[in-house]
């Protein structure tokens, strides 16, 4: 059975890792055992319904029942994702888990995926990220799980490398920040490299053949004092080439890595800021068809992001709170095109009457059409309408004394 080890920065359980997940399992044997490792999110009291959704995900997405264990004797294939990097370190390590993962790299063979969290601890040393971050510890390392030193590898991997969410402060390198990132790299023992998998990307390591993929939308980030290469997604290239550039090789003096030509997949994120404003493109147009499909596209995208156990950027919580302002919109731009068709016909009618002299008419025509709802404003450069609320009673009767 081929053997695979899988890192990804972020996406693991979204559509924008389908098609890596797909890609490693083509290669298991009928009837291969799965196991999902939920340690590093075990303590959190959503645990049960984190590892449904992930196990809906592989199901239908990728075509493996997957089972929850604490362990991975006998796993074909082996995925842990989102958490706390230091509550799963703690837990493997007192469990026998973290040597099992070693051995299974070593031994090549099996799939082996980890992200996010999980993936922190592939290195030498850990990010504590929750406790750095959300707790305001000072910025320190745990000592890792180190699947890296079995392919040759001396470094960190640093997941969410390329992460933005802070907006007006550095959220990047897993929530470090630059200022905190420098720091540490000097606590690093000598010679060690940061690896940095950007979010929604995979860094995939053939272990038979020790080829080398970066797949998804950012790139392999190789960090090392005063060097930095950048390996975008499509790159094909090979182990010996990312050794080489971890131990301080320059990229001229290793086999250049050949990009692909790749068509990145739109996070979830992405999605929500496009239909919104292609929704108030539609409106503005009018076009209520194309609006109302804008609505029933991002429904859509809604269900094929429902298992994300990660929740990108807000989330699919986030879309549904657009999807309910879009339909809001929808009714009332629907209603609004409605009155056009009769409003503006009826605008002209009373232009004309102005022209005609006939005052009385055009204001009784005016407050009618106020009765029910639409607003004309005279101005020097002539009428204009908007929609309001109905000023009168139905019929446009006045209530009796």
């Amino acid at each position: 059975m081929p053997g695979s080890l899988v890192l990804m920065g972020s996406g693991e359980t979204s559509p924008t890792m389908v098609e890596v997940h797909r890609a490693v399992a083509r290669g298991l044997r009928t009837g291969a055992r799965a196991v999902l490792l939920d340690t590093p999110y075990a303590f959190q009291e959503n645990a049960a319904d984190i590892s449904a959704r992930a196990r809906r995900y592989f199901a239908r997405s990728v075509g493996l029942e997957v089972e929850v264990a604490a362990g991975v004797t006998g796993a074909d294939w082996v995925f842990s994702g989102p958490g706390s990097p230091t509550y799963a370190l703690d837990r493997w390590a007192a469990s026998g888990v973290a040597g099992d993962l070693r051995a299974r790299v070593r031994s090549r063979q099996g799939v082996t995926v980890l992200a996010s969290a999980a993936a922190c601890t592939a290195g030498l040393a850990t990010v504590p990220v929750y406790e750095i971050y959300k707790v305001g510890a000072e910025p320190h390392w745990r000592e890792g799980v180190d699947l890296l030193k079995t392919l040759g590898l001396r470094a960190v991997l640093i997941p969410h490398f390329d992460n933005a969410e802070g907006g007006t402060h550095d959220t990047r390198y897993c929530y470090l920040g630059e200022r905190r990132l420098s720091r540490m790299e000097r606590e690093l023992p000598p010679q060690t490299a940061v690896l940095g998998l950007d979010e929604h990307t995979a860094l995939i390591i053939d272990l038979e053949s020790e080829a080398v993929e970066v797949a998804g939308r950012g790139g392999l980030t190789v960090r090392r004092p005063g060097a930095v290469t950048v390996l975008p997604a499509g790159t094909r290239t090979s182990l010996a080439v990312v050794r080489g550039l971890a131990e301080g090789a320059t990229p001229g003096t290793v086999a250049p890595p050949q990009p692909a030509v790749v068509e990145p997949a739109v996070t979830l994120e992405e999605t929500i800021r496009s239909c919104e404003e292609l929704f108030k493109d539609a409106v503005g147009e009018p076009d209520m068809v194309a609006a109302a499909q804008l609505v029933l596209y991002l429904e859509a995208e809604i269900v094929k992001w429902a298992a994300d156990t990660e929740e990108d950027s807000g989330g699919v919580d986030q879309a549904r709170e657009l999807l309910r302002l879009l339909i809001a919109r929808l009714g009332a731009a629907a209603a609004t095109a409605n009155l056009r068709t009769l409003a503006e016909p009826l605008l002209d009618l009373r232009a004309d009457l102005r022209r005609a002299g006939r005052y009385e008419v055009a204001d009784a025509l005016r407050e009618a059409m106020a009765r029910g709802g639409v607003l004309v404003e005279d101005t020097p450069t002539g009428s204009r309408w908007s929609p309001g609320p109905p000023s009168g009673p139905p019929g446009g009767r006045a209530p009796e004394a």
